[in-house]
């Protein structure tokens, strides 16, 4: 598979058009840190590369980096579709090797070393690939990480100015590197701006200083800046630059102090000078200019979310059931319970995304191999010991902390034995197969000492005392069946004695289960009374929101000694999520959500999780781990949880908004935009701004909200932007939730997301923010 061929494959460009290419690559190279990289170049010049999806499709198709630098064209042999791109910021990961399911199941072990597959976000089907050599993969996977991490190491600024270029490049049709005034207006339309054609024209013969009729070099430059000019940044950077109409070490201190509301020093100032000041003179005279004002405010220090919180900062060491704990359901599914596929892929992306806590669903399969998939369905099956190889290896590349194993076990004694050895033998020391310590625990150990463990979650035949009393007899084999396998095979009708319904259990399995029993619930003073604080109980969604509802304190007092894990409605078969807030609010540690449906729900989980080093460990506030506390989240008395605050937003304006609708080249969004507030009911709120007229360049609102915040400490925060349409359902631009306490005051830019919670990169919302003591 030489790479000539390929180059033949690719359409014919003139000379001009193939130096432009060179010139247009070079200057994106640059931008992203590769600049000369024999890697960068290796992929500009592509090559063949054989393309598997199933045992007997496999074809070699010509693959070549775009001169943008963040797309990869591949060649297509579909009558009625031109050859295709991908952009590399849909890309999750590249993996070296065959390690998807789809390389394992159609490959043989002899190409490992050729073998790769990108990995998409979201639900697009991999891309697993074979390379003529190993070198060659080598080079793929390691050029294709580097620009990706190029990519992500790129500021708002620098990212802005590359999404403009490469908007730029798509509008110049005949790829002179000139824009004509046809192009121009074109080009417009591509970032999402409508201009009348006086506008367009006015900025055109203002740009072009040569009268040339076309913009070029310097003169595009020109039109970037005058396109890109914030005003409310010059209002912003004029109040406080007071030393010559420059800004000074101490003008930038005052405006942290009293603007952003940051208790730091002259010093700090300094040093923010130092990091983003592109000026030289200005730097060297300790002066920040306009630009490196606004490079400051692109960057984390200038973000709504607090940088103290990015890192793992919470205490690690308190005992797991005071943790708020990231949790998945019917981890296996990739879309809905019905028909959907079981996949080992699902159980890697919710890892990744740090989950702690998946689910296995076993039964028997043939040939002794037990499996996992939802039962009595058509989803499809996976095998019990893939899914536990892919878990071993993936478990901990995000997070150190522990991962608990859910089963929920439909299996005989025989593959529970099984089941038993897969879990011993592959997941090996980093299994927890006794208490730590030397006598019988009280209480859970926490996190810290958890790390690198796997807990299983699920049947026991005893006592967890049996485990430090060895000449304890057991002659018991079967359990009480629990009510969520029931209640989640059998629909909403209970069945008949389901107390007396017994399951067998493998003694092998059975003594896998130490900090994590699953035990059925009666009460909470039965609960208190009888069962120990390892022995845990699975809520079905309805039961847990009414006991949020209705029990909350003694809800709240029983999660203080317990873990409570909860689960989506049988009724939910196509993997909807339910609100996961009132459930936190209730002290409710494993809230397990549909980690593949992407919705509202899944915003919230990701926002709850993500301070503390996006580890899937929250602490929980105080006052839910407090035994003396009576906080009801539903009738705030007073106490330590009532800390009032009242929240001002502004809502300022919003920078490069991605157009909804791609293929309508005249279609631009009407932007608006909605602050929502999600914690107690007394803190519930949501409020808008008006929408603006096609324009997702620069739209500016100036719109002020106050909302009052109660547990500022269960609060989370949510803007979301939409595009407004008064005849239809509004369609979603970008959104972004964050935790209140994580909230930055002052000037502020908000990242945006899509629905499926991926960074909108040169996008964002710019708003001012002061949240006082109410």
């Amino acid at each position: 598979m030489s790479v000539m061929s390929c180059v033949r494959k690719l359409r014919e460009r003139t000379k001009s058009q193939e130096l432009v290419y060179k010139i247009v690559a070079q200057e994106n190279g640059k931008r992203i840190g590769l600049d000369g990289d024999p890697d960068l170049q290796f992929l500009l010049n592509g090559g063949d590369l054989l393309k598997v999806k199933s045992k007997s499709w496999r074809k070699t198709r010509c693959f070549r980096l775009n001169e943008d630098c963040k797309t990869v064209w591949q060649q297509t042999n579909k009558k009625f579709k031109s050859d295709s791109s991908f952009s590399l910021e849909d890309v999750d990961s590249v993996r070296y090797g065959r390690q998807t399911e789809g390389l394992q199941k159609y490959t043989d072990s002899s190409v490992d070393d050729r073998c790769f597959s990108i990995i998409f976000k979201g639900r697009r089907k991999n891309l697993d690939l074979i390379a003529s050599s190993k070198e060659e993969a080598k080079r793929w996977v390691s050029g294709l990480e580097k620009i990706m991490t190029g990519m992500h190491s790129l500021n708002r600024q620098q990212n802005s100015e590359h999404w403009f270029y490469s908007c730029m490049r798509k509008a110049d049709k005949n790829a002179d590197n000139k824009m004509s005034l046809k192009e121009l207006k074109h080009f417009l339309r591509q970032i999402n701006i409508e201009v009348d054609d006086s506008y367009a024209e006015m900025l055109f013969k203002k740009c072009d200083t040569s009268n040339s009729g076309t913009l070029e070099g310097s003169e595009i430059k020109y039109f970037y800046d005058l396109l890109t000019y914030r005003e409310e940044i010059d209002v912003i950077y004029g109040k406080y630059a007071n030393t010559n109409g420059q800004m000074s070490s101490g003008d930038l201190l005052n405006f942290l102090q009293n603007e952003q509301r940051e208790s730091v020093s002259l010093e700090y100032a300094k040093k923010l000078i130092e990091k983003y000041e592109v000026d030289e003179t200005a730097k060297q005279n300790m002066y920040m200019s306009k630009d490196g004002f606004l490079i400051y405010l692109n960057h984390e220090e200038g973000s709504i979310f607090n940088p103290a919180h990015k890192p793992i900062y919470q205490d690690m060491h308190q005992p797991l059931n005071h943790y708020f704990i990231s949790s998945s359901h019917n981890t296996y599914l990739m879309e809905d319970q019905l028909k959907g596929p079981s996949s080992t892929e699902a159980y890697i992306k919710a890892l990744m995304k740090s989950c702690r806590c998946v689910e296995l669903d076993c039964w028997d399969g043939t040939n002794g191999e037990p499996v996992i998939y939802h039962g009595h369905t058509l989803t499809s099956k996976v095998l019990f010991k893939d899914v536990i190889k892919a878990i071993k290896e993936y478990a901990f590349k995000t997070s150190q902390y522990p991962v608990i194993l859910s089963l929920e076990n439909h299996c005989s004694t025989e593959q529970q034995k099984i089941m038993a050895n897969y879990l011993t033998s592959i997941l090996g020391s980093a299994l927890l197969t006794q208490p730590l310590g030397h006598q019988m625990p009280s209480t859970f150990p926490g996190p810290e000492e958890l790390k690198g463990r796997f807990l299983i979650k699920g049947k026991r035949l005893n006592k967890l005392d049996a485990a430090f009393n060895n000449n304890a007899t057991e002659d018991v084999d079967s359990v009480s069946e629990e009510d969520e396998a029931a209640e989640l095979k059998e629909g909403e009708q209970k069945p008949k004695e389901k107390s007396s319904k017994k399951i067998k259990l493998a003694k092998e399995l059975s003594d896998l289960v130490i900090y994590c029993k699953s035990v059925h619930f009666s009460n909470f003073e039965h609960s208190r009374d009888n069962q120990a604080f390892y022995e845990m109980a699975s809520f079905k969604e309805s039961k847990a929101m009414n006991l949020a509802e209705n029990s909350a304190t003694a809800f709240i007092h029983h999660n203080m000694d317990k873990l409570s894990r909860i689960y989506p409605g049988g009724s939910r078969t196509d993997s909807s999520n339910y609100n996961p807030v009132p459930l936190w609010n209730a002290g409710c540690q494993i809230v397990a959500l549909n980690f593949q449906t992407p919705g509202k729900e899944m915003d919230l989980n990701q926002a709850r999780f993500l301070p503390n080093g996006k580890c899937g460990y929250i602490l929980k506030p105080e006052f839910q781990r407090d035994p003396a506390s009576q906080f009801d989240p539903r009738n705030l008395r007073v106490g330590p949880w009532l800390k009032r605050k009242i929240l001002h937003v502004m809502i300022i304006s919003a920078q490069q908004l991605p157009k909804i609708n791609k293929d309508k080249e005249k279609s631009i969004v009407d932007p608006q935009v909605r602050v929502e507030i999600y914690g107690v009911p007394d803190d519930n709120a949501s409020k808008q701004t008006h929408h603006i007229d096609n324009n997702g360049f620069n739209p500016q609102w100036n719109t002020k909200f106050q909302f009052t915040i109660h547990v500022p400490e269960l609060a989370l925060v949510r803007f979301v932007l939409e595009d407004y349409d008064a005849a239809s359902h509004n369609d979603l631009i970008g959104l972004y939730t964050l935790p209140f306490t994580s909230i930055q005051n002052g000037y502020r830019h908000v990242p945006l997301l899509t629905k499926t919670g991926n960074l909108i990169p040169s996008a964002g919302l710019f708003v001012h923010i002061m949240a006082l003591d109410g």
